[in-house]
């Protein structure tokens, strides 16, 4: 819990928050980019040159380096950095100038461009932040993780910044001497309140004030921290100890001019996005393509699971004839399609869309692109993929089965399937948006596929549905999907072997799609009920993945 934190830093200063582990040094941090929990009550203000700020303000104008790294693992550092700069420097800022300042970046930093994200250094993530030049910036520990030297080289990046006339707060912890002295100001928290706020030299005298001077030849980093621990066993006398030190900067003359410097003046209102929404746009796609891209392995995954899953029913179902036996094993062949191309796409989708999540959400709530554009990029990006995976899937297993031969019968048939497919690609982006992890999309996703494939005519006819769940069937792409394959199977047959003895052998085509309460007049209505369904399906993922980010701005 924090109580009356009040603070104020200045352009051209590097501000270092300090404290023991528990103080509230990344608490605060959320809440000044009001980044809190749910579950965190926050009272008071953000003020930007004595102006209130709003979270998309303060978006639009700082950058925050967060302690855990979250990206694209499939890019390499200078893509990375070139999504960046699109994205995140300002519209009027021209391509070229944009990319220059890329590899000038790069450069400096002798960072390898073919380097893979999932090797990038920790603390080069505040160097994708210089990338942008922001007037004001937060770092929560940007040299977590890292040796004395990378430390020191962070923290000397940021020095710089901050003489340039940038302001710059960040948390670290237990700095050493050499970092500590690149540092303008310190404030040091203790149990949720300010304990300091001033300069390094103005610490020391204030504590040597207050009877607790730093020794000589000490880090006064460390001394500070020690000072303001909390020890398990003298908690209270600890206790006592920080709030008398608490309560006395409260009184004094710094921390009386800071609560008034504090005071808020009138809002402060600006776009939180820096890139035109048609240059986000471009960027995202740009990124999001070479990131289907760059998932080699699991293209390959993907195309040979198509491969041998529909070489596995081509098999099973070789060569049917058009005759009773055969009749039930088509139908069942062209069912068993639709069913693999859901769960395929459903999964693909989930297991894709729900990792990059924390991603995008990070990315949104940092002001660099809107959600709709992301929405959109991802759905455009991977549109060839679901068409390609359901073309080889039907050319491999169509002909092995027996299907209708005719040209015209087949590129329906992938016409069809390749839209069943995208409605099971809708629908896994429905799931994912709705779920909180990967875990919860795979767990909820089969149970409630499973009544629309109850009622896609197969294993449930269509008159025997239950009149409170028609709806249901009406929402079922399992329906729409069969009912246009088995017309384009079975129109033109007129004629089916059956066996004299058998009177429950349909004579034709017509007798055994009307047998499943199915029309040939209906596979226009099929067709488009499917397009609607991905529409749909598509619009809802959309509106649940909104409602996850929404914020007032």
């Amino acid at each position: 819990m924090m109580v009356l934190v009040s603070g104020i830093a200045y352009p051209g200063e590097l501000l270092a928050i300090m404290g023991s582990s528990g103080a509230g040094k990344t608490t605060l941090l959320n809440t000044l980019m009001f980044k809190s929990s749910p579950n965190v009550m926050v009272s008071g203000y953000t003020v930007l040159n004595g102006y209130p700020v709003s979270s998309g303000t303060l978006s639009s104008l700082s950058a925050y380096v967060q302690q855990d790294d979250l990206f694209i693992g499939t890019l390499t550092v200078r893509e990375h950095l070139v999504f960046q700069a699109l994205v995140r420097m300002d519209r009027h800022i021209p391509y070229k100038q944009r990319m220059e300042m890329n590899k000038s970046l790069l450069s400096w930093r002798c960072l390898n461009v073919k380097t893979p994200q999932s090797a990038y250094l920790g603390g080069s993530r505040v160097f994708q932040e210089v990338l942008t030049d922001p007037p004001l910036m937060f770092c929560d520990e940007p040299t977590s993780g890292l040796d004395s030297f990378m430390a020191q080289n962070v923290v000397s990046v940021l020095k710089a910044m901050a003489n340039k006339g940038k302001t710059v707060v960040s948390t670290i912890h237990q700095p050493s001497s050499e970092v500590f002295s690149l540092f303008d100001k310190v404030l040091l928290m203790a149990e949720g309140r300010v304990a300091f706020l001033g300069s390094t030299d103005e610490a020391c005298t204030f504590f040597q004030q207050m009877g607790a001077a730093c020794p000589s030849n000490y880090n006064p980093a460390d001394y500070f921290i020690q000072l303001l621990a909390v020890i398990p066993t003298r908690e209270d006398s600890c206790k006592q100890t920080i709030e008398l030190i608490c309560d006395n900067f409260q009184n004094s003359e710094i921390g009386l001019k800071i609560h008034h410097d504090t005071e808020p003046r009138t809002d402060l209102q600006r776009s939180p996005y820096k890139a035109s929404w048609w240059a986000q746009m471009r960027a995202v796609l740009w990124r999001s393509w070479m990131a289907t891209m760059k998932e080699p392995v699991l293209i390959k995954v993907r195309i040979l699971q198509t491969l041998l899953v529909g070489l596995l029913i081509g098999v099973i179902y070789y060569g049917q004839e058009l005759n009773q036996d055969g009749v039930m094993n088509i139908n069942g062949a062209i069912f068993i399609l639709i069913t693999n191309m859901t769960f395929q796409n459903v999964f693909a989708v989930i297991n894709v869309f729900c990792a990059e999540l924390p991603v995008f959400k990070r990315e949104h709530f940092n002001g660099m692109y809107r959600t709709d554009v992301y929405f959109l990029c991802k759905t455009i990006a991977e549109i060839p993929v679901f068409i390609v995976i359901p073309v080889i899937f039907i050319s491999i297993s169509y002909y092995m089965i027996g299907l209708s031969p005719g040209p015209e019968r087949f590129w329906m048939a992938v016409f069809i399937l390749t839209l069943t497919a995208n409605v099971a690609t809708s629908f896994g982006y429905f799931i994912s948006c709705v779920s909180s992890n990967v875990d919860m999309a795979l767990t909820i996703g089969p149970p409630v596929i499973i009544p629309f494939l109850l009622f896609g005519g197969f294993l449930l006819n269509n008159s025997s549905v239950p009149i409170y769940f028609k709806w249901l069937s009406y929402l079922s792409w399992f329906k729409y999907a069969n009912e246009a394959l088995l017309i384009n199977q079975w129109e033109g047959v007129d004629h089916i072997d059956c066996t004299a003895s058998n009177t429950t052998c349909p004579k034709n085509g017509l007798v055994v799609v009307e047998t499943l309460n199915f029309s040939f007049a209906n596979l226009d209505m099929d067709l488009m009920s499917l397009a609607g369904l991905i529409i749909g399906f598509r619009f809802l993922a959309y509106l649940a993945l909104l409602s996850r980010t929404y914020r007032s701005y």
